[in-house]
C-alpha cells in the first residue's frame, strides 16, 4: 500500500511490477515491515497481550471507518453509488479467463478473508484452559471474519465506482487510489496509515503463531537441528521466532526477480492449510465418525454437518488457489503452486513410506512431553 502511493500522488518513479525498481522499493518496504514484526515477538512474553491488543483495535477501528466514512464520502463523491443491477449482477474480466472461471477467481478474495483462522491453536501451549479456550477461538474467529469479510464486501461493491472506472486508477493495489478519489488526499492517507499498521500488527501475530508451530515440530525432532530450534529462553522459544523470520525474508526475497514467483509462493503457503483441513474433515467424517475421543468443547449434533461444509469448501479453496491469474497462461504467468505442492507432496510420501516413525518421534519422546504437561497441570 505504500508503494501505491507513486500513482496517487503522480511521482516521477515507475509504479508496476514489471520494473525491477519498483520490486526492489518492495522488497525493501516489506523487509523492514518483517524485521520489526519479528524483533516484537523477541520481547518478553507479558508484552504480548498489547500485540493483541492493539491488532484487535486497528481491525476494528478500520473496519468502523469503512462502514461509516466510506459511505459517506460516496455520498458526496462524483461516482456516488452503484445500483443494485450494477454491484450484484455486472462483471470484470481482468484475468482473461473464460467468463465461468473468471467469476471463480472471485473467490481468491473470500479464501484470503478465512486463511489463518488456526491462529489461536498455534499458541494454544500458553494459553490458559487451552481445551476449551484454543477451541472457542478457531470457531469464532471464523465466524467473526465470515460475518465482517461478507459485510465488507457488499460495502465496497455499492461504494466503488464502475469497473473501467476503478481500474483506470492505476497500480497493483488499487484501493489505494480509489480512497484518495473519495476521501480525497488527507482523508486516504489517514486511512492507509491505518491499514498499514492493522496489516503489521497482523503479521507479528502471524510470526507469533507460526514460530510456535515450528517450536513444537522441532521439538518431535522433525526439523534439522531441531535441538537448536526447540531451545526455550526465558519461557519463549526465540530460536524458532529467528527460524520464522528468516525463512519468511528469504521468501521475500522472490519479489527482486519476479512478482510472480512471490505470488505463487504466498499461494502455495496457503494452499497447505486448506488441503490439512479439508484432509483432516475427510477422516473425522469416514474413518473416526464415531471412535473419535470427545473433546472438550464441540459443535454436538452440528460437528458432522460443518465437517461436509468444510470438505467441499476446502476443496474448493484449494482449486483456486491452484488456478493460474492471468491467460493464457505462459511461463511467466504460470502459478507455480500445484507444481510446489506437489513435489512437497511427493517427499511426504516418500518420507512416511521409508522413514520409520520412531526415528524422527519416538516414543520416549512423547511420554516424556506427556509427563511435562501433566506436571504443568499439577502445579
Amino acid at each position: 500500500m505504500i508503494s501505491q502511493e507513486i500513482v496517487v500522488f503522480n511521482l516521477d518513479f515507475p509504479s508496476d511490477a514489471s520494473s525491477i525498481k519498483f520490486r526492489a522499493v518492495q522488497w525493501i518496504a516489506t523487509e523492514v515491515m518483517l524485521a520489526l514484526a519479528a524483533i516484537w515477538n523477541l520481547l518478553p512474553p507479558r508484552y504480548f497481550k498489547w500485540i493483541f491488543y492493539l491488532s484487535t483495535s486497528f481491525v476494528l477501528l478500520d473496519f468502523v471507518l469503512n462502514m461509516i466514512w466510506l459511505p459517506v464520502a460516496t455520498s458526496k463523491s462524483t461516482y456516488g453509488f452503484r445500483s443494485a443491477h450494477d454491484a450484484f449482477l455486472t462483471t470484470y474480466n481482468g484475468t482473461g479467463a473464460p467468463a465461468g472461471w473468471n467469476w471463480c477467481l472471485s473467490y481468491l478474495a473470500t479464501a484470503g478473508i478465512l486463511i489463518g483462522f488456526d491462529a489461536s491453536g498455534h499458541v494454544a501451549e500458553e494459553t490458559k484452559n487451552a481445551s476449551v479456550a484454543a477451541a472457542q477461538g478457531i470457531f469464532w474467529s471464523t465466524v467473526t471474519s465470515g460475518i465482517g469479510g461478507f459485510i465488507v464486501v457488499i460495502l465496497f461493491l455499492f461504494c466503488v465506482p464502475d469497473a473501467d472506472t476503478f481500474f483506470s486508477f492505476g497500480g497493483a493495489q488499487p484501493f489505494v487510489p480509489l480512497y484518495a478519489a473519495i476521501l480525497g488526499e488527507g482523508g486516504h492517507i489517514f486511512m492507509n496509515i491505518i491499514c498499514i499498521v492493522a496489516l503489521w500488527f497482523n503479521t507479528a501475530i502471524a510470526v507469533l503463531a507460526a514460530s510456535r508451530l515450528v517450536f513444537a515440530v522441532a521439538r518431535d525432532g522433525v526439523l534439522p537441528w531441531s535441538p537448536w530450534v526447540s531451545k526455550v529462553v526465558d519461557g519463549q522459544p526465540r530460536n524458532a521466532v529467528l527460524v520464522v523470520w528468516g525463512v519468511a525474508s528469504v521468501i521475500t526475497c522472490t519479489i527482486l526477480p519476479s512478482s510472480v514467483a512471490f505470488t505463487s509462493l504466498v499461494s502455495a503457503a496457503g494452499v497447505p492449510s486448506a488441503a490439512a483441513y479439508g484432509l483432516i474433515c475427510i477422516c473425522r467424517l469416514f474413518l473416526t465418525p464415531k471412535h473419535f475421543p470427545k473433546p472438550a468443547w464441540s459443535l454436538g449434533r452440528l460437528s458432522k454437518p460443518f465437517q461436509a461444509i468444510a470438505v467441499l469448501w476446502n476443496g474448493w479453496v484449494v482449486a483456486v488457489l491452484f488456478s493460474p491469474y492471468v491467460f493464457p497462461v505462459e511461463a511467466s504467468t504460470l502459478n507455480y503452486a500445484p507444481v510446489i505442492m506437489g513435489i512437497v507432496t511427493i517427499f511426504a510420501i516418500l518420507s512416511w513410506w521409508l522413514i520409520p516413525a520412531e526415528r524422527w518421534l519416538p516414543s520416549q519422546r512423547i511420554q516424556e512431553t506427556l509427563l511435562a504437561g501433566e506436571r504443568a497441570t499439577e502445579e
